[in-house]
């Protein structure tokens, strides 16, 4: 029962009919409570009755107090009697979305409140429900304030250190509390303002607060995870000290010692130490020390931490994002299982890879329904799908930011971070090496250590490859072991030698890449630009993919898909799977041997050299050239006119040449077409996919439909049926 509702039942509190206003039945006062002060207020007072055990005759709100010769409103004070002449905790409540600098002018406020000659009270507290704060005067130096974890409660006299503990307890009569689940709304903002409160004043730049929150929320996690016995009190929370000093630093150590832990532990979430200022850790701790990251619901602190990492990262890092309705569709369209390897070459935030971990979450409590009751269901559950995190689950990811963001995320996702990996995705998995033996570029595992990126080897690939960059040759020593970054030899010109390519585009790279992970028969779900299917310059690589893989599907995207992570190109999602390395060299022997068979049957080569000998007997003749002047040698050979001539010549012929090829090239593809073994192809084009081009909902996502007859043609597909 939430405090409201408690309050409500108890008759401390009411509402009208439209719960527009709040009635305080002890005070008779009559509040607006659409105000967001006047929610946390409310909750506060409910906390001083319900769980601190004070009597709300004890209890006056909004009460007049004298500073000087000004008149201000303390939002309440809770007296030592019936009387109240004896001042004995002053609340000041601020709103939950208040700024750090507003927090710490709230605390100040509140001082004045209670240190007045009218009120004298030896305790305060500043809340905005989402952070507290509570402080004591001493009774020797009233003039100064020191920071305690609680208030003291109905009867107490002496605080206890700390406030969380496991399973709760009570010291000197104090009752101490366990780590509460909070909702995704407030978790979000949690999280929000504790960032805010570490770049706003400057000393660190949004990117680096990022870093360092995930950091202390690392801290966190490992705080909750940690054995301990009924009673014990958790570490990362603030204790009292005699000192603001003494305060800050003890709370200081245990946190490095909790970080220090984790990365023995973990040491490739973070390499770095934590490198905040004690006074911006300490405000984070506020933050986050009264939440239970680990009871909170799955769903609730995933998306909380998504939103989160979405609302700061967006700006400058959109292209990390792919839209969750992308990612749900291509990840509940492939049949991935608890025994699947799955990998994304470009995790960005790890999204495709939480899907996957919660798609192998969902079938593992299908197939054990009991596992909260249950114990044996319950360990048969976890093993289901913490297995398969563990050990099925990669990711690569170039940007180590990133990297270490997508870590986080699985992690605060109950896991399924051990193997994702801060390095191109575009690196072999050996190294590369020179004709001496030495190591020009280092490979996958060598940089990661981690043996199981390996080529063959992966069921799904499911992937957002960045669009729109490339690739010199001379950048990268990997770019001569790519077949995309080569001219393939055009089998209409006996000339052509196979050359590279100066440069190309990294997507373009990537499917070739990922048919070197997957392993025989495996998928591969890529987002594509739509110049991949569409532009004539491109044709050699729908030719490779022609060869190495049978196209399952093409789903077009809307133009405005990506336009709210700040890209505006047209894009649909591909689905492969990839062939035998018998059935690509059967298609590309049947492809040599009908070019073959065309040019042989044409007498391509004899009409090619027909065609020289025309135009070279032209050119001997001056056949059609207007020598008026009637040079000869090289006064003929040099002059402009006699060039001009011979260049229209050329293309006289080169215009037969291409008349030819343009003949042949259509006899090749419409045999082509016949020669080729023929199969279904899925294709769609979603045009409204549940959010308009600013990201906002459209309450109708084709995508939903799509994936289920998606789902099924795939499905025929592995039983050989499609």
């Amino acid at each position: 029962m939430n405090l409201i509702q408690e309050g409500i039942d108890k008759g401390f509190i009411k509402f009208d009919d439209e719960q527009k206003y709040i009635t305080y039945i002890h005070q008779n006062k009559r509040r607006n409570y659409g105000n967001p002060e006047e929610k946390v207020q409310a909750e506060s007072f409910l906390k001083l009755v319900l769980v601190y055990g004070y009597k709300p005759e004890r209890i006056e709100q909004f009460a007049s107090v004298k500073i000087g010769s000004d008149t201000r409103e303390a939002d309440i004070i809770v007296y030592n009697n019936d009387e109240h002449t004896s001042a004995h905790i002053v609340v000041e409540c601020k709103k939950e979305d208040i700024s750090e600098l507003e927090f710490n002018q709230a605390i100040a406020q509140a001082f004045s409140y209670a240190a007045t000659g009218t009120v004298r009270a030896r305790y305060f507290w500043v809340t905005s429900k989402i952070k507290d704060s509570y402080f004591e005067i001493p009774k020797k130096e009233p003039k100064k304030y020191l920071s305690v974890p609680d208030v003291p409660q109905y009867g107490v006299d002496k605080l206890a250190k700390y406030k969380y503990a496991k399973g709760g307890g009570e010291v000197n009569g104090q009752k101490l509390f366990e780590l509460e689940v909070v909702g995704e709304d407030e978790l979000t903002r949690r999280f929000k303002q504790a960032h805010n409160s570490l770049w706003g004043g400057g000393e660190l730049n949004p990117s680096e607060a990022f870093d360092e929150l995930d950091k202390l929320i690392f801290c966190k996690i490992w705080d909750e995870r940690k054995p301990r016995k009924k009673g014990e009190a958790y570490d990362f929370q603030i204790f009292s000290e005699s000192t603001e000093s003494k305060t800050n630093k003890e709370l200081q150590n245990r946190i490095n010692a909790l970080y220090a832990e984790g990365r023995k532990k973990d040491p490739e979430v973070f390499k770095d130490d934590i490198r905040l200022s004690i006074e911006k850790l300490r405000t984070v701790v506020g933050y986050l020390e009264s939440i239970h990251l680990g009871n909170t619901d799955l769903d609730s602190k995933g998306r909380a931490f998504e939103t989160f990492m979405g609302s700061f990262f967006r700006g400058d890092f959109g292209q990390y994002f792919t839209p969750r309705t992308i990612v749900k569709f291509i990840v509940d369209t492939l049949p991935i299982n608890n025994n699947s390897l799955v990998l994304d070459t470009s995790c960005g935030s790890g999204g495709f890879l939480l899907h996957a971990l919660d798609k192998v979450r969902q079938q593992a409590t299908d197939y054990y329904p009991d596992f909260e009751t249950n114990p044996k269901e319950s360990n048969d559950h976890f093993k289901h799908w913490h297995d398969f995190a563990e050990k099925n689950l990669y990711g690569i990811e170039i940007n180590e930011q990133i990297a270490r963001t997508a870590k986080m995320n699985m992690i605060i996702h109950d896991d399924g971070h051990t193997n994702v990996i801060a390095t191109d995705g575009l690196l072999p998995v050996e190294d590369i090496t020179d004709t001496d033996g030495n190591i020009t570029q280092k490979g996958i595992y060598s940089r990661t250590q981690n043996k199981g990126f390996a080529f063959n080897r992966f069921d799904f690939i499911i992937t957002n490859p960045p669009f729109g960059s490339s690739i010199k040759q001379t950048e990268q020593a990997y770019m001569h072991q790519y077949g995309y970054a080569m001219k393939d030899i055009d089998w209409l010109n006996p000339k052509s030698k196979q050359t590279s390519r100066d440069n190309q585009s990294t997507e373009i790279l990537f499917i070739e890449q990922c048919h070197k992970f997957l392993t025989e028969g495996g998928y591969l779900a890529m987002v594509i630009p739509d110049g991949v299917l569409t532009n004539s310059s491109l044709q050699y690589v729908r030719d490779g993919i022609e060869e190495k893989y049978r196209i399952v599907a093409i789903v077009s995207m809307p133009q405005t898909a990506f336009q709210a992570t700040g890209a505006g190109v047209k894009s649909s999602v591909m689905f492969l799977q990839k062939h035998t390395a018998e059935t690509t060299e059967k298609i590309k022997n049947k492809k040599i041997g009908l070019q073959d068979s065309i040019k042989e049957d044409g007498d391509y080569l004899k009409q090619l050299q027909q065609i020289d000998k025309q135009k070279k007997q032209h050119i001997k003749t001056l056949k059609g050239f207007d020598n008026t002047e009637g040079l000869e040698g090289k006064s003929l050979t040099q002059s402009k006119v006699y060039k001009e001539w011979k260049k229209e010549v050329n293309a006289e012929y080169k215009e037969q040449v291409d008349a030819l090829k343009e003949t042949l090239s259509d006899q090749y593809l419409e045999q082509k077409q016949k020669t080729l073994d023929d199969y279904s192809i899925f294709m769609a084009i979603a045009e409204d996919i549940g959010y308009d081009g600013t990201g906002k909902p459209t309450n109708n996502n084709e995508l939903e439909i799509i994936g289920k007859e998606l789902a099924r043609f795939i499905k025929a597909i592995e039983k050989g049926e499609a």
